[in-house]
């Protein structure tokens, strides 16, 4: 299992955890997403083998927040 904590702006409320946590649990291969709305974070633990940053990326910005990890 993988770790990766990317860096997401514009999530300010209890809508955009969920938002970003949700898109992020349907991708196939990611077993947690955790958001920090304090911190800008998320932590996410994948399946390298299932699912890449990339396309953590993706599923996070086409919620309509801006990923920079």
């Amino acid at each position: 299992m993988g770790q990766k904590t990317l860096d997401v702006q514009g999530m300010t409320c209890g809508h955009c955890k969920m938002s970003v946590e949700g898109a992020l649990n349907e991708l196939d291969g990611v077993s947690a997403a955790e958001v920090n709305l304090k911190s800008g974070k998320v932590d996410v633990t994948f399946d390298e083998s299932k699912v890449n940053v990339d396309a953590m990326k993706e599923a996070v910005e086409d919620q309509g927040y801006d990923v920079s990890a």
